[in-house]
């Protein structure tokens, strides 16, 4: 049965795409919203229809409580005071990620992860397309999911945020994966890391078929009605095998791809593939789709990128490295016999870097941390750090320092949002600086 909207009082918090798209769909529906932003100068705000109320600069409580409907854009926390109280009052809130699941008949493969969703997802989605299928990548990268609803589609990839998991009840996904759980977003959950561990697992909560990480044993088997299919460990359905110096993927007892005849860099891309992999079969792609697939894909954009190569020395951009597992994942996968230029730094969420210590105090490292948090993340490894206020500080340091066979590496392990507009823009400051430097 189709849900009416057109009777209700529905508010949007955050005039983004996400929220301009919300619009847009309550329009269709015969629905008139009002929006809130807490910016006072959001840069959507042009793209709001005349008939349309809105206010800037704050959460409006009375709107707040007089409200039947709430969206909320996945950069608004949900454990703010005032919608907990509306909560409390029996008011509904939702992500747009929801209200497209309550409309969408088609197939669904919902991805989550701290590191590596955005990497299976487009790995999935190259896949699907060169099967024959009309596929949309949707929700954390790409379009907003409500501007996908009116295109015909076979099958869509849904990119998932902890975020955006705060607030979907009636996700149906035909396969459900959580790649991995690290400590991230801390200043984001009252809980802490549980809280965040339990979001990430309720992507699980109505899906046919579970694909489950077995290294990580972030997921107990409850139901009996669901499909489980594993990754991760030995005795996995899917699993990576090293023989000889090299590293094959596996199904079950069958070798299917020798990573070294593909483009993937780092053993955390052999992972990823290793989930592209079991995703394909799963649905069906044919296994000469999936194997073209895999061996021709290249890292993506801010993703362990290498982005230079002069005098034997290597810059690499991981500028997408937003949490300090990633960080350290990026360290392991640097074969260098000379020195890592390493480049830390940022808004660090409340993560506790001291993790990263004893790792860094045995590698061939020198540390150069910038950014909000630059100061206290230097404190970690006093003797091999240093504190700069930015990012270009740091690499014009580096460059008057670095010699062949040195590996520039920009893995900040936070968030880019103190001092840039995104990780994009972080790493294309690397980009340019790094080839103008050397």
């Amino acid at each position: 049965m189709p849900y009416k909207y057109s009777e209700k009082k529905i508010l949007i918090l955050g005039i983004g795409l996400t929220g301009i798209s919300c619009i847009n769909f309550f329009l269709k529906k015969g629905a008139i919203p009002k929006i809130i932003d807490e910016s006072k100068k959001p840069d959507y705000l042009n793209k709001i229809p005349k008939n349309i109320k809105y206010k800037l600069g704050g959460l409006e409580k009375k709107w707040i409580l007089e409200s039947d409907l709430i969206i909320i854009s996945p950069g608004i926390s949900s454990f703010k005071p005032i919608l907990m109280e509306a909560r409390m009052l029996g008011i509904e809130i939702i992500s747009d990620i929801e209200l497209f699941a309550r409309e969408t008949k088609s197939p669904i493969i919902s991805i989550t992860g701290t590191n590596g969703k955005s990497t299976v997802a487009t790995m999935v989605k190259k896949i699907a397309k060169k099967s024959g299928y009309k596929a949309y990548l949707i929700g954390n990268i790409g379009f907003p999911v409500l501007n996908i609803l009116e295109k015909k589609a076979d099958l869509y990839i849904l990119e998932l945020s902890s975020f955006q998991l705060e607030n979907i009840f009636s996700l149906k996904s035909k396969i459900s994966v959580v790649l991995n759980i690290n400590e991230d977003h801390l200043d984001r959950y009252p809980n802490g890391f549980k809280q965040y561990k339990q979001i990430k697992l309720s992507i699980y909560k109505n899906s046919e078929i579970c694909l489950v990480n077995l290294k990580e044993k972030i997921y107990f088997f409850k139901n009996k009605q669901k499909k489980y299919i594993t990754f991760g460990t030995d005795d996995s359905d899917y699993y990576i095998k090293h023989i000889t110096g090299k590293h094959f993927l596996y199904c079950r007892k069958e070798k299917i791809i020798d990573t070294s005849k593909t483009l993937l860099y780092g053993y955390h891309n052999y992972e990823n593939a290793l989930v592209a992999l079991a995703i394909s079969d799963i649905m069906g792609f044919p296994r000469n789709i999936t194997k073209d697939v895999l061996r021709k894909f290249v890292n993506l954009p801010h993703r362990f990128q290498i982005v230079h190569q002069h005098n034997n020395i290597s810059w690499i951009n991981d500028s997408k490295s937003t949490n300090v597992n990633s960080t350290k994942t990026a360290l392991e996968n640097i074969q260098t016999q000379g020195t890592i230029w390493l480049l830390l730094g940022g808004n660090k969420k409340s993560a506790d870097f001291n993790i990263l210590k004893n790792y860094l105090e045995k590698l061939k490292v020198k540390i150069y941390c910038f950014g909000k948090d630059g100061m206290s993340i230097s404190k970690i490894c006093k003797k091999k750090s240093i504190y700069v206020r930015y990012l270009t500080d740091a690499m014009i340091l580096i460059s008057k320092k670095v010699k062949p066979s040195d590996v520039v590496l920009l893995s900040p392990g936070c968030s880019s949002t103190d001092q840039f507009k995104n990780f994009e823009e972080r790493g294309n400051l690397f980009i340019k600086l790094s080839k103008e430097i050397s």
